[in-house]
């Protein structure tokens, strides 16, 4: 059995229990998962924000328009040519 501590800055997103929380592994990014015996909800400490700026976006499509590839604008940023597409079709232009 799992030993359970109170930590500071360690509460449940759903009950706000902060006693009772262990931990719980981590998630794909690497940050630490943790788990609340009253209720039961598994959440993550400090998620990592995974999305693009919009100022990236917005370069990636200029330099899209201004006549690279998608192919291309996604090995300038380091990003995939599908996000370079998808951010397209949303623009509708």
């Amino acid at each position: 059995m799992r030993k359970t501590k109170t930590i500071e800055g360690r509460s449940c997103t759903k009950c706000s229990s902060a006693e009772d929380q262990m931990n719980h592994g981590r998630n794909r990014s690497g940050t630490q998962r943790c788990k609340c015996k009253n209720c039961g909800k598994v959440y993550t400490l400090n998620p990592k924000n995974r999305a693009y700026s919009e100022e990236i976006r917005q370069t990636a499509i200029k330099t899209y328009y201004s006549g690279v590839s998608g192919c291309g604008v996604g090995k300038i940023f380091g990003m995939s040519k599908a996000n370079v597409y998808n951010w397209l079709k949303k623009t509708g232009k």
